[in-house]
C-alpha cells in the first residue's frame, strides 16, 4: 500500500473537487489517497479519499489576519496538511524552525503534516543535497512527536521543470531520510517522493527502495491524469 498525495496548490474550485471525488468514487485501491486543497475547498466529504490543507499558521489563534490555524483546518474534517512545500520556503522565506513550528501545530490539532524537505539546483550544484536534505529532516520535525507524520523528498529544482532525478538519486535520498528518521526514533515513517509525478512514472518511482508513496502536482487536478497515478501501484 502506497500513499497517493495530491497538491492542488492555488487552482481548482469547490466544482472540481466535487466531480474528482465523484470520479475516484469506484476506483478500486488498497492505497491511501489524500488531497491538499485550497482552504475554500475543505468541507467538501468523500468516503474514499482524505483532505488537507497546503499550509497552517505557526500560530492557534489571534490576530493575524489572513492566517489559519491548524485547529481551523481540523475543523474542517481535514486530516493533512503540507507544510514546508518548497513554493512556501522559496516565495515566503520559510525556514525550516518555522516549518517545525507548523508542524507542531498540526499535530496538536490531530492532523497529519506532510513535512517537505529537499534541495535548490544552487545547493545540488555545490554538492550539499544530503546535507541539505539531513538537515531539513532533523530540524523541521517537531522533538516530541505526539502523532503521525510523512515526510516528502522534494528535489526543489525538479519541480514545475519538467525534470526528474535518476533512480539512484531519489534511492539515495531516500535512503538517507529513513535512515536519518530511523535515528531520532521515528522509524517507519512514510517518505512520499514529490517533483514532476505523472502516470507514466509513478509506477518506477513507487518501486524504488523507502519511496512510500507520491506527492503530485499538477497530474491530481484532472481525473484522466491522478487516477493512472493512483492504480498504477497496489
Amino acid at each position: 500500500m502506497k500513499i497517493i498525495a495530491g497538491n492542488w496548490k492555488m487552482n481548482g474550485s469547490r466544482e472540481n473537487l466535487v466531480n474528482m471525488v465523484a470520479a475516484l468514487q469506484n476506483i478500486e485501491t488498497e492505497n491511501t489517497v489524500v488531497l491538499c486543497v485550497p482552504y475554500t475547498m475543505l468541507g467538501v466529504t468523500s468516503d474514499n479519499i482524505a483532505l488537507g490543507a497546503q499550509d497552517v499558521s505557526t500560530h492557534d489563534h489571534g490576530a493575524y489576519t489572513g492566517e489559519v490555524s491548524a485547529q481551523m483546518v481540523a475543523d474542517t474534517g481535514a486530516k493533512y496538511t503540507i507544510v514546508g512545500h518548497s513554493e512556501r520556503r522559496q516565495y515566503h522565506g520559510e525556514t525550516n524552525d518555522i516549518v517545525r513550528q507548523k508542524a507542531a501545530s498540526a499535530l496538536a490539532a490531530g492532523l497529519t503534516p506532510i513535512i517537505c524537505v529537499g534541495e535548490t539546483m544552487d545547493e545540488k550544484q555545490a554538492g550539499k543535497t544530503m546535507e541539505i536534505i539531513e538537515s531539513g529532516v532533523r530540524e523541521s520535525i517537531p522533538n516530541d512527536v505526539n502523532g503521525k507524520i510523512i515526510v516528502a523528498y522534494e528535489p526543489r529544482w525538479a519541480i514545475g521543470a519538467g525534470l526528474t532525478p535518476t533512480d539512484e538519486e531519489i534511492a539515495a535520498a531516500h535512503k538517507l531520510i529513513a535512515d536519518t528518521l530511523s535515528d531520532i526514533g521515528l522509524d517507519g515513517t512514510p517518505v512520499l517522493y514529490g517533483a514532476s509525478v505523472k502516470g507514466s512514472n509513478a509506477a518506477q518511482i513507487m518501486s524504488i527502495p523507502n519511496v512510500d508513496g507520491v506527492l503530485v502536482g499538477g497530474a491530481s487536478l484532472k481525473p484522466d491524469d491522478f487516477i493512472p497515478i493512483i492504480t498504477s501501484v497496489k
